[in-house]
Order: structure tokens, then C-alpha cells, then sequence
């Protein structure tokens, strides 16, 4: 299961290059994908499905410390829902080919999400852990929210997209919290083990409603109906597959998943059947108000949507078989359906039913489909929706006579039958209003002119599927068949419920034949039904409410912005130290939080560091100097390395040398554009009380030293690492192996983390100085004239620090330019050593990336941005990725070999001249540890150095393209 769902990624991934290739036949290719899915899914139907089925379950380790698995379990349900995921979208897939345009652009990016968006929902059914299917769960909004804003220059996309987005992201965040509550009080985020073991109590209660929430918004119920309709204007395959049946599936899902553990809980069926019949009956009438064909369509989804969540949420046996054949039967009519809107939006040019007219006399073989599809949505027999609807009729009919273990009293049960027989009348309406509207003769629309039918392969798709809502309702006790395991979750009801062609002259047949009977006169009283609801229509509705909210926050934003963010930096850091001396300070206060005596120093040396570093504060503050506050700020920064010396810590020692440093030529490379003196205005009161919040802040920071350090109550966790780093790391140095080994996953996270930072400080830089990032090797050769661009390009070929295009004279240092090169390759050299030596003896990857990112800045300091260009001809956001990419891909590797992720081996072999070679592949990882920091050094450099520097040299003028004397 996971090499299917991992295959349609991969076929994403490669989507782009197809379609370069193939152009539109590349989604006949992708297509395969899902089609196999769906062969394989066909194989597994004896072992899933019908008498004697059980479950397969898969599981593959994925981060074992913290007990998640990539665990997938294929029941009748999922494979239900597997076929139709893989089989419509295959179809579907295969219908783009003919329904985008030779000229369609970004059909790269479209074949690319929607291959990703069906892997996406193949995981969310397949998963069998709660925190995998959430993970699948979001990944569908963020693909759906892509490809509903697939022409992003068109306002209605952009406006749908963001809507849709918004309000399935709120229904996610609610859902995680609820799965987080399931998984706790469960013991385990293992469906199929809390299913089997349902956890009770309050909180339970609380959980399951948070994850209904996500259902219903996810599957457009009322409150969270309105985005749907919204979400055609997505391409209409996106509509067809997304809005029909796929990704709103995923909430009627979760409540067929989790009726059979918590159908019982009070909150669960009152909400769901109340929620799911007012959305049947508010679909049903704003869908006869449509003269948007997929308009139409997209309200009679919300309809049917609200009717299948009744269904699988009522908790009997019956209604759930009637709701996973009506989930199947929805899906083939529903999505055929708005496929046919695509071909008649392609032949006709629109969708608007008052300028169809005659097209059914030019596409006689749509036109059937379409009455095929269109019938079997308003359960016409002998189709599979009138065969799933007779079991609907009967299952309510019995919870309105019997209850059928639901506790629903008699008049809410003949309530609920009579809202659903209602609906189901509307449902009649729209679906004759819908062929009526494409097909039909208009005596007072002018026929549509040239208009021939389709090729085979476009219309193959659409009358494939309405061919199937024939052929499943001639099967009807076949599919009971299958369909039996899931139902039998459910306690024994009334009736033992069967999907038949005929069970006799009964009540769910006379409701039938009432609600079809209904829905034609209503379709015939068209007219006067389309005045009386806008005679009745409110004014104000979901979506509006929506866009008020939306405004209602932006606008308290602004106020909030601008009443906090005042651009007063001294605020907002007293602001900070007031919290930290209010709330921290005063638990420290509250009573004795550490135990034992107060030990001052090991040595006396400690005491004395100390005191400089002290010095070196109180002197800080009161320098009037910029430069020298900063130098005098280094001295605390080097005494702290002196003191994890003092410890016995080199590697934290060695490390914050190098950060100290590197911090300290930063704050020069700011200072160059600020005025040498701090602030000349005289000192004010506020001083003292300045003065007095630094006191408070120090002392509370000295309290939470002693509290963190005096009041353990366990081992260390790192009393523990000295065997793992030499067992399972394969070195000495156990910070570095906690680096790379013990503690991986957080080093992953740091360098993420820091190549986010280092791009977005670097952008803010370049467009603060109006310049670009971008490296120009041959910039002032290129501008020069000939004669001098002969001559920069013959200094550059024979000095190692190139003379062409340097810094001013006055700014020139012969000496330190000299002694530049004495030491930059030394320095490189040094720093690939400290990578390499760093698993046994005090250095690694971060440390040696900041030698290296010191040898930069070296080069850069002594001869500009364009000595560091020379020296660094790569852009730095390249080097960046590069890193993070050699990072990542040595820790995936494993999986490929059968191993962990980030998992290392070592290797130990003896070489001729070589000798002994201990070598740990976690060193990969390492390499691109110190990549990364080679870029964010290279980042700093040109956006702090060289960006500042260039603004300063365009405002002077003073740059000499001149090679200097004395530097050949």
C-alpha cells in the first residue's frame, strides 16, 4: 500500500517532464498509475470483501523514538473507498488529455497536483494510524486549495481557493485537537486499536465533536457549506474529481470510520442528523435557483453530501449499508455528471442552461449518459441509486417504528423520514433540471449552432461511469455481499437490510415513487417555485457571514498592529523584561524552588573569567561608542568560552569562539552605516528605571540558573551518551555524535530552521539596499572598457587575491591583503579537517562551516564584495539547498537499504599507505550540516557586506577599476 501511494508522488514529481515531453498525452501516462492502484485494489476483493473478510495491514517504521509508523490498513470500507479514488481519478486523469486546450498553460503544475492530490487521498483512506491520516488529511486541502486557484490571474480563483482553504484548515486544526485528545485517553493513535477499544469519558465527548467539526467541514455542511459551490471555479475536472468524489468524501469517510466506536455518544447522531438533513433540504432548493450547470451541480453535491452523512452517521446496520452503497453510487453519477458539463462547456462554449438548447438532437450518446447518470441521482429504477435508496427508505422507516437501537423516539423518527423523502423530491427536481437545461429543445432559446460531438476518448470517461450506475443496480445482491463486513460493526437491526431491484410493494417503495413524483411536479412548476423562493430567499447567508468574519478580523489586526507595534524598540524589550521579571521572577519568589548549597566556583580561574566578564558588561553599557560597546559585549561572549574551557567542554568551547567572532564582525558590518556615537540626546529619568529593569532581569535570570540547575530530579539524559556514541555513533566526541546520531532529527530541524532564516534576513537586507544577491564573476570586466577589462582579466589569472576591481586606495591594506593569502587556504584547510576529525576530537560540521564562512570573511574584509564573489563564484542561496538537500538525502538513504531514517553504519577498513580507516556515514550528513553554514555565511556576507558596501560605494563614488601597484 505504501509503494502505491509512494508511486503516485513519484509520478507527480515527474509530471512537469511528461507533460514538456508529451503535453496533454501525459495524463493518459499518469493516468496508468492510479489505474494499477485501482487493479490492485480489484485483487484484494476477496480477502477484504464478503464472507470470510479480514483486514491487510501494513506497517514500516518511521520515527521509533516517538512511536510513529507509517501504518496503512485495507478494510471493506478503505476499499471501498480506495476503488473509487483510484478508478475515478484514472478516469479523470485520462479525460484531461481532451478537455485542456493545445495552449493551456501550467499544465505542468495542474498534472502534477492532481496526480499528488489522488496519492494524498489513497493515504488518507489506507492510513491506520491518527496522526498519518491527518497528515494526508491536510495535504488534500493544501493540493485542493492549489488546484481551485489553478488560473491564479483570475480573482474568482484566487478568492474560491483561499475560501475553501480557510475554512477545511479550520475544520483540520479542530480535528488535530480532537485526535490528540483520542489518542491520549486510547493509549494509542492506532485506529483499528481504538476502534476495537473505544476510550469513553468527557474529554472523549469533547474529541469526537472536534472531529466531527472536521467532517462537516470538509464534506460542506451547514455552517461550512457555502465554500463548495464557491470551488467550481476550479477546472472542471478538479470538480469532478475533488468536489464529487474524492476530497468531500473524506468527511462522510471519517464518520463511516468512527460511527461503529462513538455512533452512541449523545452529541453524535442529534448533530449529524439534524446538521445533515437541513443541508440536504438547503442544497436541494439553492440548486433549483441555478443557471450554472455546475452550479447546479455543486449545490445538489451539498445536498447529496448532507444525505450521506445522515447515513453513515444514524449508527444502525442498515443505514450503514444503504450509506456505503449510496457513497458508491454518488461518486460514479455525481462525477459523470460534471464531466459531461466539461464537454458541453467545450462544444457549446457555456454552461449557462438558458443558452443551451438542442444539444441533446448533436450528442445523442451524451445525452444518454447523461440521463443515465442524472437518473440514478434521483433513484430512478433500475439504477444504483434507486437500489441504495430503497435500503435508505427502509433502514429510517424501521428507526421511525422500532427506534433500531438508536433511542430515537417515533415522531423524530417520521421527522427525519419525511426531511429525507423531501430531499429526495428536490433531488428528483434538480436532476431533471439539469438534463432538461443541457439537453433539451428551448422553443424560446435559439439552438446552438456548430457543435458536433466529441471524440470517443473524451467522452469515454463520463459514459463509462453512468454505464456503471446501470450495471451496479443490476447487482444488487452481489454488493450486499461485499458490503456486509462493514455493516455487521453495527448491532443487529430491525431488518437485516438488502440492496435489491425490488422488495415489494412496501413504504420505502410508496416513498419512492412519492418523492419522484414530487420532484417532476416540481420541475414542471418551475417557474413558480423560482418565485416563490426569491420571494423568500433571505438576504444574508453563510457566505456572507464568512466574508464578515474575514473583514472583521483583518480590521482587528490593523488596530492591534497599530496599537502594539509602535516602532519603539526600547518598548518592546521593556515590555519583554517586564513579563520575565513578572512571572518567572515572581515564582521564584513564591518559595523555595531549588535544594542543597550554593557551590560559587570549581577554581579560581572561574572567578576570575568571571569578573572580566562583568567588567566587560558594566563597560559595555556605558560606552558612548557604538564599536566599542560591541567589542566590549565580545569579551563576555569570549569569557563564556573560557569557562566551558575551565569545564572541560572544547567542543562548546571551540564553538562559541567561532560564533563570537562571527557575531562580532557582523555588528562591524552594521556599524559601517550607523554614526560612530550612540545617541546624543541627554539622559533622561528613564535612565534609572532602565538601569533598575536590567538589574531585575539579571537577578531573575541568576535565580532560574540555580532553580534549573538545583532542582533535578532525574539522571541527566546525557549520563546515558557516552556508550551510545561509541557504540552507535562509531566515535569519541559525544557532542558531535548527539549532533549527527543520538539526536538527529533536531539538528534537521536547526538547519531547516536556519536556511529559512538566513533567506528571509538576507531579502529584507537586499531590499532594504535596493540590490540582489546574485553573484556577477565578471561584473566590472563586463562594464569596463577593453583596455581595462584586458588588464583585470590578466590580474585575475595570476594573483590570488584579484587587483581589477578592489577596494579604494584609501581603503587598501597591503599588509592584510599579503597576509590574506598567506592564510585563506590554510583556513579552508583547517576547517575540512575540524569537519573530518570532529567525530573523535572537538570539531564537525558546524564548526568547520564557520572556519570556513572566517576564511570568507577574511577574503571579503580585505578586498571587498568583489574579492568575495572570486572567492566564492556561487550564489548562496544555491549553496544553501545544496546542504540542506546532501542533509536530508543522507538520512533518507536508509530507508532505501532497510534501515531507519538518519540511521548510520560504520565501516572500518585497513588501506595500503593508508592503513586503518574508522569511517561513519553519519559524516554525510555532517558535510551538508557544514554547507549550510557555509551559506548562511555567504548569505551574511553579501547581504550585510557586500549589499551595504555597494550602497556605500554608488553614494561615494570612489571605486577604482585600476589594478594597484604592489599586488601582483
Amino acid at each position: 500500500m505504501l509503494a502505491l501511494i509512494a508511486a503516485h508522488f513519484v509520478a507527480a514529481a515527474a509530471a512537469p517532464v511528461l507533460v514538456a515531453w508529451l503535453h496533454r498525452r501525459a495524463f493518459l501516462v499518469l493516468a496508468l498509475v492510479p489505474a494499477v492502484a485501482f487493479g490492485w485494489a480489484v485483487a484484494m476483493t476477496s480477502r477484504v470483501a464478503g464472507h470470510g473478510a479480514s483486514a491487510i495491514e501494513e506497517q514500516v517504521a518511521w520515527v521509533r523514538t516517538l512511536g510513529l509508523e507509517l501504518s496503512f490498513r485495507l478494510t471493506t470500507l478503505s476499499w471501498v473507498m480506495m476503488l473509487l479514488v483510484t478508478g475515478v481519478g484514472a478516469l479523470v486523469l485520462a479525460y484531461c488529455a481532451y478537455y485542456f486546450r493545445p495552449g493551456d498553460g501550467d499544465l505542468w503544475r495542474f498534472s502534477g497536483l492532481l496526480t499528488g492530490f489522488a496519492g494524498a487521498m489513497l493515504g488518507l483512506v489506507l492510513a491506520d494510524d491518527l496522526i498519518v491520516l491527518y497528515i494526508f488529511w491536510e495535504l488534500t486541502t493544501v493540493l485542493s486549495y492549489l488546484l481551485i486557484g489553478h488560473n491564479p490571474e483570475r480573482k474568482a480563483n484566487r478568492r474560491a481557493a483561499m475560501q475553501a482553504l480557510m475554512v477545511t484548515t479550520f475544520g483540520g486544526l479542530a480535528m488535530l485537537i480532537g485526535i490528540v485528545i483520542v489518542g491520549q485517553r486510547a493509549g494509542t493513535y492506532q485506529i483499528s486499536a481504538v476502534l476495537a477499544d473505544p476510550p469513553a469519558g468527557d474529554a472523549i465527548t469533547a474529541a469526537v465533536v472536534l472531529l466531527l467539526v472536521g467532517a462537516i467541514s470538509k464534506s460542506a455542511l451547514v455552517p461550512f457549506h457555502f465554500w463548495l459551490p464557491g470551488a467550481m471555479a476550479a477546472p472542471t475536472p478538479v470538480s469532478a474529481y475533488l468536489h464529487a468524489a474524492a476530497m468531500v468524501k473524506a468527511g462522510v469517510y471519517l464518520v463511516a470510520l468512527f460511527a461503529p466506536a462513538f455512533a452512541g455518544l449523545m452529541p453524535w447522531r442529534p448533530l449529524l442528523l439534524v446538521l445533515g438533513v437541513v443541508t440536504m433540504l438547503l442544497g436541494g432548493l439553492r440548486a433549483l435557483r441555478q443557471h450554472d450547470l455546475k452550479l447546479l451541480l455543486a449545490y445538489g453535491t451539498v445536498s447529496q453530501l448532507g444525505f450521506l452523512v445522515v447515513l453513515v452517521g444514524a449508527g444502525t446496520r442498515a443505514a450503514a449499508l444503504a450509506g456505503v452503497a449510496m457513497l458508491v453510487a454518488h461518486a460514479l453519477f455525481k462525477a459523470s455528471l460534471f464531466l459531461i458539463v466539461g464537454i458541453v462547456d467545450r462544444a457549446a462554449g457555456t454552461r449557462d442552461l438558458r443558452e443551451l438548447s438542442g444539444l441533446g438532437r448533436r450528442m445523442p450518446v451524451l445525452l444518454w449518459a447523461s440521463v443515465l447518470a442524472a437518473a440514478s441521482m434521483a433513484a430512478v429504477p433500475p439504477l444504483a441509486g434507486f437500489v441504495a435508496k430503497e435500503t435508505v427508505y427502509a433502514a429510517f422507516v424501521d428507526i421511525a417504528e422500532t427506534g433500531d437501537g438508536t433511542g430515537i423516539g417515533s415522531a423524530a423518527g417520521w421527522t427525519l423520514v419525511a426531511g429525507l423523502s423531501a430531499g429526495s423530491a428536490l433531488t428528483v427536481a434538480y436532476s431533471a433540471r439539469f438534463v432538461w437545461g443541457a439537453f433539451a429543445v428551448k422553443p424560446d432559446v435559439p439552438p446552438i449552432g456548430e457543435c458536433r460531438m466529441p471524440v470517443a476518448g473524451f467522452a469515454a470517461a463520463p459514459v463509462a461511469l453512468a454505464l456503471a450506475c446501470l450495471a451496479l443496480g443490476l447487482v444488487g445482491p452481489a454488493e450486499t455481499e461485499l458490503l456486509e463486513p462493514y455493516a455487521e460493526q453495527f448491532p443487529p437491526g430491525t431488518h437485516e437490510a438488502e440492496l435489491s431491484l425490488w422488495h415489494g410493494v412496501n413504504t420505502p417503495l410508496l416513498l419512492s415513487v412519492l418523492a419522484v413524483a414530487l420532484g417532476l411536479a416540481v420541475h414542471w412548476r418551475r417557474d413558480l417555485v423560482a418565485r416563490v423562493q426569491e420571494r423568500l430567499a433571505p438576504r444574508a447567508d453563510a457566505e456572507s457571514g464568512y466574508r464578515a468574519i474575514m473583514r472583521a478580523v483583518d480590521r482587528l489586526a490593523v488596530e492591534v498592529t497599530g496599537t502594539t507595534q509602535r516602532g519603539s524598540l526600547p518598548i518592546y524589550l521593556a515590555v519583554i523584561f517586564v513579563v520575565v521579571v513578572a512571572v518567572p521572577g515572581s515564582t521564584l519568589l513564591a518559595g523555595q524552588v531549588w535544594d542543597g548549597d550554593v557551590h560559587a566556583w570549581d577554581t579560581p580561574a572561574q572567578a576570575v573569567v568571571v569578573a572580566v566578564m562583568v567588567a566587560g558588561a558594566v563597560a559595555a553599557a556605558r560606552s558612548r561608542r557604538r564599536l566599542k560597546a560591541v567589542v566590549l559585549a565580545g569579551v563576555t561572549g569570549y569569557g563564556m568560552a573560557m569557562l566551558f574551557i575551565l569545564h572541560g567542554a572544547p567542543d562548546l568551547a571551540l564553538t562559541q569562539v567561532l560564533v563570537e567572532t562571527v557575531t562580532l564582525v557582523i555588528f562591524v558590518l552594521v556599524l559601517r552605516r550607523l554614526p560612530p556615537y550612540f545617541s546624543d540626546r541627554p539622559l533622561t529619568s528613564l535612565r534609572w528605571w532602565r538601569l533598575g529593569l536590567g538589574g531585575l532581569v539579571g537577578l531573575v535570570m541568576a535565580g532560574l540558573a540555580l532553580a534549573a540547575s538545583g532542582a533535578r530530579v532525574a539522571e541527566p539524559v546525557s549520563e546515558g551518551f557516552a556508550e551510545p556514541a561509541v557504540s552507535y555513533g562509531g566515535g569519541h566526541n559525544i557532542v558531535n555524535v548527539t549532533l549527527v546520531d543520538i539526536r538527529a532529527w533536531d539538528t534537521m530541524g536547526e538547519i531547516s530552521v536556519l536556511v529559512v532564516a538566513a533567506t528571509g534576513v538576507a531579502s529584507l537586507i537586499f531590499l532594504i539596499t535596493g540590490r540582489t544577491g546574485r553573484w556577477r564573476a565578471d561584473e566590472a570586466i563586463a562594464n569596463a572598457p577593453p583596455a581595462r577589462a584586458a588588464v583585470g582579466r590578466r590580474v585575475h589569472r595570476n594573483v590570488w587575491l584579484r587587483a581589477g576591481r578592489t577596494l579604494a586606495p584609501e581603503r587598501r591594506s597591503i599588509m592584510f591583503e599579503v597576509v590574506t593569502r598567506l592564510v585563506f587556504h590554510v583556513i579552508v584547510v583547517f576547517s575540512i579537517y575540524l569537519l573530518f576529525a570532529g567525530h573523535n576530537a572537538p570539531g564537525g560540521g558546524f564548526a568547520g562551516g564557520l572556519v570556513a564562512g572566517l576564511a570568507l570573511m577574511v577574503r571579503y574584509l580585505a578586498g571587498g564584495r568583489h574579492e568575495l564573489n572570486e572567492a566564492a563564484p556561487v550564489d548562496a542561496g544555491l549553496v544553501l539547498g545544496i546542504g540542506l538537500f546532501i542533509a536530508t538525502g543522507s538520512g533518507l538513504v536508509p530507508l532505501a537499504l532497510g534501515g531507519d531514517v538518519l540511521q548510520s553504519a560504520v565501516v572500518d577498513i585497513t588501506m595500503p599507505l593508508l592503513g586503518h580507516i574508522h569511517f561513519v556515514t553519519s559524516l554525510f550528513f555532517d558535510v551538508g550540516v557544514y554547507i549550510v553554514v557555509v551559506g548562511l555565511m555567504l548569505d551574511v556576507l553579501r547581504s550585510l557586506g557586500g549589499g551595504i558596501d555597494r550602497q556605500s560605494v554608488d553614494d561615494e563614488d570612489v571605486e577604482s577599476l585600476e589594478p594597484a601597484e604592489g599586488v601582483r
